[in-house]
């Protein structure tokens, strides 16, 4: 299903076209499109409804749940002193999870046509329109389905009384993650750690993207050898 010499009609839904790119895909999807115009990406208006996504609805659905979680540790016999630990350890998780998708998953290599749209699905839109704001956040449907199997999953590693402290702590990781990275595309901060935060993140963008893998911290990417060189930091002209 790979079009040789296949060049994409940005005019038109984009999905299901840029499997056709083949191994050129890997360049055009590198190639950023700075405009604050929306790209298509189907026809039926109800699925290019479904790949759209406020910033604002990731703490309103989300926070709830974090308080939800912390309230039954708590009722299983958690005291406020003992949730602190728990939930940071939870945070932590999420920002290993956070520096795991994005380097594995999110920047694998793809050639083939439905690897290549699957992943442009998954973030190659993002990088191909890196300030399409509607497309910067999970979709709630998505971040659930994940959720699922990793609560399950803390629940055989850990204590049962811990395990929702901890889930809750990674939840809200994943909440400042989000709201993080829709700000630091969309935000104007003139003071650190924020601002180095935007730099850090826009130079993945622009100049070194297979570095600087962290969003709301480099922990990952200074343990991991996945630093971007400081010369090549992104400046805003």
């Amino acid at each position: 299903m790979v079009a040789q010499g296949f060049s994409v009609d940005l005019n038109k839904p984009l999905v299901f076209q840029v499997g056709h790119l083949g191994e050129d895909y890997e360049d055009w999807v590198h190639r950023p499109i700075v405009t604050k115009e929306i790209p298509r990406f189907f026809a039926n208006g109800f699925m290019e409804c479904l790949t759209r996504t406020v910033w604002w609805v990731v703490p309103v659905i989300w926070l709830p749940v974090v308080f939800w979680c912390l309230t039954i540790s708590i009722r299983m016999g958690n005291t406020l002193p003992q949730l602190v630990p728990l939930v940071s350890s939870g945070i932590l998780l999420w920002t290993m999870i956070e520096y795991s998708l994005h380097r594995f998953l999110f920047h694998m290599k793809t050639k083939g046509y439905w690897g290549n749209t699957i992943h442009y699905l998954f973030h190659g839109c993002h990088h191909k329109y890196p300030m399409d704001g509607l497309r910067l956040v999970f979709p709630p449907a998505a971040t659930a389905i994940i959720c699922v199997p990793f609560w399950h999953l803390l629940h055989l590693l850990t204590a049962p009384s811990a395990a929702p402290a901890v889930f809750g702590g990674g939840l809200l990781g994943y909440v400042i993650y989000d709201c993080t990275h829709y700000y630091l595309h969309h935000g104007h901060p003139s003071k650190h750690p924020a601002k180095h935060l935007k730099r850090y993140h826009l130079n993945h963008h622009f100049k070194v993207q297979n570095k600087g893998f962290g969003i709301t911290s480099s922990l990952w990417d200074i343990i991991f050898g996945t630093l971007p060189p400081a010369k090549t930091s992104y400046q805003k002209n």
